[in-house]
């Protein structure tokens, strides 16, 4: 746990030097505000002229959850491509630590850095409540945040399942933002096509916008935990596997 940490700490660090860590952070921030003014400005109007309803956090969430999708992979992508490209890879696994214990402190390090953003945004939806009457739903706030961590805990573990794949980080940006946007995106057409039977099921177990949807409601089921719990493991086991790949060659 304690070789665990030093990375996940160095890593977080790390972020806090790197111009593509800030440049993500601003557009989640700067975009994120800009839709949350828009919307404000759109419904105060209308609520001026025909009485429209508050807007509820689904204005904060939902735009989140979309720049995510492509802002993740540039966090990810130098995680461990960058260190098989300048052979720095080589020399930390002859250290007396574990290749689980690697891959999960980088994969720790961009999450803790992305837990960061998150909390920033929280200023959100306290505004929203104070601007509205009697105020957003607690419990779909609390639904919809514990939606947008586990959503990004999944990117990150893919996304650095894929830069332990290849030495280039371009490769692996690109490598993530295809996984991400089957998982988010593509894997739910089938549905529309296939009738009714195991198939169809399947496709829309595995359809994450949906679940994703559906927490943001406030409406948390089990297997909406334990499926983005489940493809996170799998990202961080794929690294590991990886990691030890390279070890033995």
């Amino acid at each position: 746990m304690r070789n665990i940490w030093t990375i996940a700490r160095r890593e977080y660090r790390h972020y806090f030097i790197s111009p593509i860590a800030y440049i993500v952070a601003l557009a989640v921030l700067l975009i994120v505000g800009i839709y949350f003014v828009i919307v404000l400005y759109y419904v105060s109007n209308q609520a001026l002229m025909y009485g429209a309803t508050a807007p509820d956090i689904s204005i904060v969430i939902g735009p989140m959850a979309t720049i995510f999708l492509f802002a993740t992979p540039a966090l990810t992508m130098r995680l461990l491509a960058d260190e098989q490209r300048m052979g720095t890879l080589e020399l930390m696994l002859t250290a007396p630590i574990r290749d689980g214990e690697l891959v999960i402190g980088k994969w720790l390090g961009a999450f803790l850095f992305t837990l960061t953003i998150i909390a920033i945004t929280l200023v959100y939806p306290i505004v929203l409540n104070k601007l509205t009457s009697p105020g957003i739903d607690q419990g779909i706030m609390i639904a919809s945040y514990i939606a947008i961590i586990l959503l990004v805990a999944l990117y990150l573990a893919l996304g650095t399942a894929m830069s332990s794949f290849f030495s280039n980080q371009f490769a692996a940006f690109f490598a993530t933002l295809a996984v991400l946007l089957i998982f988010w995106w593509l894997i739910s057409l089938p549905t529309y096509i296939i009738p009714s039977g195991v198939f169809h099921d399947l496709f829309v177990y595995l359809d994450l916008n949906g679940r994703f949807g559906s927490m943001t409601r406030g409406v948390i089921a089990l297997s909406d935990v334990v499926y983005p719990i489940s493809l996170t493991v799998l990202g961080l086991l794929l690294s590991t596997v990886a990691v030890e790949m390279r070890r033995w060659r």
